[in-house]
Parts: C-alpha cells; sequence; structure tokens
C-alpha cells in the first residue's frame, strides 16, 4: 500500500489472434522462465481443441469459464483482542481476475493428462460448465465465508 496515492493499473497489450487484453494477461501468467511463445503455443492450441470438442466458439467459453471461477467473496484474518477471526470481506474486481486465472492454472497443471495443452482444455471446459477443480475452489472460499459470517461486524 503506497503512500503517496494509488498506483496506476499498467495498460496490457492486446494479443494477436483474439484481440482481447483478458486473454494476455492469461497467457502471461501462464507464462514460466520469460518463455512466451510456449504458454502461446500451449494456450492457442488449448482454443483449439476446446472449438473442436465443442462446436462452440472458444473465446466466449474461455471468458465464460473465468467467470464462473471469479469468487465473490473471501475471508481474511484479522486479530481481535488476542483472537484470530475469519472475516468474510468482498473481493475486488482486480484480484477476483488474478484469483479466477491462479486458480484455473493451478488446477489445469495439477490435472492428469499428457501435456498441458489438454489439461488446460479440460479445465477451462469444466469451468465454463461448472464443474472442476476451480470451481471446487471458489465453492470452498464461498462456503468459508458464509460459516464465518458472524464475524463480519470485525470488517475494517
Amino acid at each position: 500500500m503506497p503512500r503517496k496515492g494509488a498506483v496506476s493499473k499498467r495498460q496490457v497489450v492486446q494479443d494477436a489472434v483474439y484481440g482481447n487484453d483478458l486473454v494476455t494477461k492469461f497467457i502471461d501468467c501462464m507464462m514460466w522462465d520469460g518463455k512466451k511463445a510456449t504458454a502461446e503455443r500451449i494456450f492457442y492450441g488449448a482454443m483449439g481443441r476446446i472449438a473442436q470438442k465443442t462446436n462452440e466458439e472458444p473465446l466466449k467459453l474461455f471468458l465464460r469459464a473465468v467467470e464462473n471461477v471469479k469468487p465473490t467473496v473471501e475471508v481474511k484474518s484479522r486479530r481481535v483482542g488476542g483472537a484470530n477471526y475469519q472475516v468474510p470481506v468482498e473481493v475486488n474486481p482486480y484480484r477476483r481476475l488474478s484469483l479466477a486465472i491462479r486458480w484455473l492454472l493451478q488446477y489445469a497443471r495439477d490435472r492428469s493428462g499428457h501435456s498441458m495443452t489438454d489439461k488446460l482444455t479440460e479445465e477451462l471446459i469444466d469451468a465454463a460448465n461448472n464443474r472442476g477443480g476451480a470451481i471446487k475452489k471458489r465453492e470452498d472460499v464461498h462456503r468459508m465465508a458464509e460459516a464465518n459470517k458472524a464475524f463480519a461486524h470485525y470488517r475494517w
């Protein structure tokens, strides 16, 4: 948290294939060791497989998957009088997006399969249809917030 005011958000360049800045952000988050070409190959390969498997426009399915995974509430730890409480708070829109991308990639990597392209394809299709690991994570976070809503008055 800076002392001199808010930090402006950095503009990302839209990707070459779909012209969407969310796709660029997703590819950048997927990238390891600066290997953007590899990350792009994996993502665009997954989009191609989505088009083959579902006969649906892959960008719409991708956007629906990300939207389905975004959490609305989460819990944050708050210390009050020597006790730690899990206080439910609403999630900032930027954090919602980053959590959704992080969870999609985490559960795609954890899946069993031969290639990352296959695993990402399956996770995106499952997330678009409200199932899969990332959706389960979002439901767990929401359940935790619901269980601790008695401590909502400790919100700061």
